[in-house]
C-alpha cells in the first residue's frame, strides 16, 4: 500500500511579516486556479523542483518512499483511487470499472478493471500484476527490501475474477483501509523477483501505464522528464512534458523568478515567501498539508537512547512551542506545535495527545542526574564518557534553524548535540539503516493514515525495520494497530488511532514539532495546480491558461 512519504523539511523564519492567503487551513480547501480544460492551452512544459534524484524509483521499496518519487510517479504508474480535497478516497476510472466489498465474512475485496487499461509495452494491466504485487509486499520473502507490509500480509489470496480484467482479493482478517493498497501499481515484471524489485527500477521506469512516461533520467543534468504516453487511453494530459530538475531549497525563489521553475513549495519559509511575493508574474497559493516535522529517537539496542528514560528526558528538553513559534509564527498566527503522529491539524480525527511529554528542563535535568549523566562544565559526562547525540537532517539552510534551536535548547540541559546536515543521496540511506542518535525529517500522510502509519510506529519484523528507523516499538502499540485496521466503524477506528498515538508519545517513539503549511508559490498562469491540500494533484488538467 502507499505508505507515509518521507521528505526533507522545507519551513524557516526570516525578518519582517509576510502574510499568506486567508482560510488556509480550512479541511477541504485547495487553491489550484481551477479552470475548465477549454481554458487551457494544448501543449508546454511544467517545470518542477526535486529535492534529489531518485535513487529508487520503486516507491514501495525501502529506499523509493520519498516523495520525489511519490510526485513523479503520480503521473507515470496506476492508482486505483485518488485522493480527494476533504481526504477521503474515489475511484480512478481510467484504472476501474469497479471496486467494491463483494464479502464481509471473509472479506472480500473484488477490482474491475478497465478494458481499456493497458501497460506501455502494450500488454493489458490483469489480476496477475496484483498477484506479483501482493506477494512481494506481503512479508513473506525478506529479500523484497519493502518499506510496507500492512494490509497484504492480511490478504490470503489475489485470485482471477470472472476474466483476467477481474481480481478477487481475500483477506483473512478485516483490513477497513483497502482502498489504498496497491497503490502506486507497478507491472508483474517488477515484483517478480526480488532482485527486479529492488533495483530494476533504479534508473527509471521502463514499463508504466500513466497519462506520462519517464522519457529520460539525465545524472548529469540532474533531471527526470516526463513526455505524454502515445499508449495512454483516458483523456490526453494538456502538458506536453513535465520536467523534474534537482534545485537546492534556497535557490527556488531565483528559479521561479528567472523562468526555470514553474513551481515550488514553501511552507513556512517567510524569506522564500517574501522573494515569491516580490516576483512578477508570480502567485502564492496556499491550502492545508499532510506533511509535519519531527525529530526520530534512535532506540535500537545499543544506542545512546535504547533507554526510554533517556529518551523521556531528551524530549523533555525540547521546547516545540518555541520551535513552532519560530519556524511558523510570521506567517502563520497562533502558531503552534502539532501533538499527534497520526492525524495532522485541520483533520477530523486530530487530538493534542502530547500533553504527557510536556517541555519540563527541570525533570529533565532531573532524570540525566538520577540515569548517572553527572554535570561537567556545559555537559555531562558517564563512565568517562561525554553525553553527546548525533542530528541527521537534509542540507537545506531553513533546517539549520531547528536544528540549532534544538542544539541551544538540549544544551540547557547538559547534552551536545553534533549537528550533521546531509545531501539527501547520503540523509536518507543514513537514516533506514540507523546511522543517528537523532533525525529531523518530516512525513506525509495519506488518506489511510492509520494502516499507513503501522510502518513507521510498529514492530519491526525480523531484520525488515519498514519505515521504524528508530527501532522503537511495544506489542500494545502492535495489538492497538491491528485492531484498528480491522475497525470498519469509521469513528472506532479513529478513537482507537489516537489510542495509538497516546502509546507512542508514552514510548517516546520520536517528538513531533509542527505541521507545515501547503503553501506554494507558482508561474500566475499556471491553472489546475498548486497547493492541492489534502487532494492528489491533476496532472491529466494541469497546464497554462490561454
Amino acid at each position: 500500500m502507499v505508505t507515509v512519504v518521507t521528505l526533507i523539511t522545507v519551513a524557516g523564519c526570516g525578518g519582517g511579516g509576510a502574510a499568506l492567503p486567508p482560510s488556509s487551513q480550512e479541511v477541504g480547501h485547495t487553491d489550484i486556479n481551477p479552470q475548465p480544460r477549454e481554458n487551457v492551452r494544448d501543449g508546454g512544459d511544467l517545470r518542477l523542483p526535486l529535492d534529489g534524484l531518485p535513487i529508487n524509483f520503486n516507491y514501495n521499496e525501502v529506499d523509493g518512499t520519498v516523495a520525489d518519487v511519490s510526485n513523479i510517479v503520480g503521473a507515470v504508474v496506476p492508482s486505483w483511487f485518488t485522493g480527494t480535497a476533504d481526504g477521503g478516497l474515489v475511484p480512478n476510472h481510467d484504472y476501474l470499472t469497479k471496486a467494491e466489498i463483494t464479502s464481509t465474512s471473509p472479506q472480500v475485496v473484488t477490482y474491475t478493471i478497465n478494458p481499456r487499461a493497458v501497460w506501455t509495452d502494450g500488454s493489458p494491466i490483469t489480476w496477475r500484476d496484483f498477484e506479483a504485487y501482493w506477494r512481494s509486499q506481503n512479508g513473506t520473502n525478506p529479500a523484497y527490501q519493502t518499506s510496507g507490509t500492512t494490509g497484504y500480509q492480511d490478504i490470503t489470496s489475489v485470485a482471477l475474477g470472472v476474466d483476467d480484467r477481474q481480481v478477487v482479493i481475500t483477506f483473512g482478517r478485516p483490513f477497513a483501509e483497502w482502498r489504498n493498497l496497491f497503490n502506486p501499481f507497478y507491472p508483474a515484471s517488477v515484483s517478480a523477483t526480488p532482485e527486479s524489485f529492488n533495483t530494476s527500477l533504479t534508473k527509471g521506469i521502463p514499463v508504466s501505464a500513466g497519462p506520462f512516461v519517464i522519457s529520460s533520467v539525465d545524472q548529469g543534468a540532474k533531471t527526470v522528464t516526463l513526455t505524454r504516453n502515445p499508449r495512454w487511453w483516458g483523456t490526453p494530459a494538456k502538458l506536453d512534458r513535465i520536467i523534474f530538475r534537482q534545485v537546492d531549497d534556497s535557490a527556488r525563489p531565483d528559479a521561479l523568478a528567472n523562468n526555470e521553475l514553474d513551481y515550488f513549495e514553501f511552507g513556512a519559509d517567510v524569506d522564500q515567501l517574501r522573494r515569491a511575493q516580490s516576483s512578477p508574474g508570480v502567485a502564492i497559493r496556499n491550502a492545508p498539508s499532510r506533511y509535519y516535522t519531527h525529530v526520530t529517537f534512535n532506540g535500537a539496542p545499543g544506542a545512546v537512547l535504547a533507554d526510554l528514560d533517556m529518551r523521556r528526558a531528551i524530549a523533555q528538553g525540547i521546547d516545540r512551542q518555541a520551535i513552532a513559534r519560530r519556524m511558523l509564527g510570521q506567517v502563520v498566527p497562533d502558531a503552534r506545535p502539532s501533538g499527534n503522529h497520526i492525524y495532522v491539524p485541520g483533520g477530523k480525527d486530530y487530538r493534542d495527545n502530547a500533553g504527557g511529554l510536556a517541555f519540563d528542563p527541570a525533570a529533565a535535568n532531573q532524570a540525566l542526574d538520577r540515569l548517572g549523566w553527572v554535570r561537567q562544565g556545559q555537559g555531562r559526562v558517564k563512565d568517562g564518557r561525554q553525553l553527546s547525540l548525533r542530528l541527521v537532517y537534509g542540507q537545506i539552510a531553513t533546517n539549520e534553524d531547528v536544528a540549532k534551536t534544538l542544539q541551544n535548547q538540549l544544551g540547557q540541559i547538559g547534552v551536545t548535540l553534533v549537528l550533521l546536515p546531509q545531501a539527501i543521496a547520503e540523509l536518507f540511506p543514513n537514516i533506514t539503516r540507523g546511522n543517528f542518535d537523532l533525525a529531523l525529517f518530516a512525513w506525509g500522510g495519506t488518506a489511510s493514515p492509520l494502516s499507513s502509519s503501522v510502518e513507521i510506529y510498529g514492530s519491526p519484523i525480523g531484520n525488515v525495520v519498514r519505515e521504524n528507523y528508530g527501532r522503537i516499538a511495544s506489542p500494545e502499540i502492535d495489538a492497538l494497530f491491528a485492531r484498528g485496521i480491522a475497525e470498519l466503524d469509521d469513528a472506532k477506528r479513529a478513537a482507537i488511532g489516537n489510542e495509538v498515538d497516546q502509546k507512542i508519545w508514552q514510548e517516546v517513539h520520536s517528538v513531533v514539532l509542527y505541521a507545515r503549511p501547503g503553501a506554494v508559490a507558482v508561474r500566475s498562469n499556471l491553472a489546475n495546480f498548486g497547493a492541492s491540500g489534502f487532494a492528489d494533484p491533476d496532472y491529466i488538467n494541469a497546464g497554462f491558461v490561454k
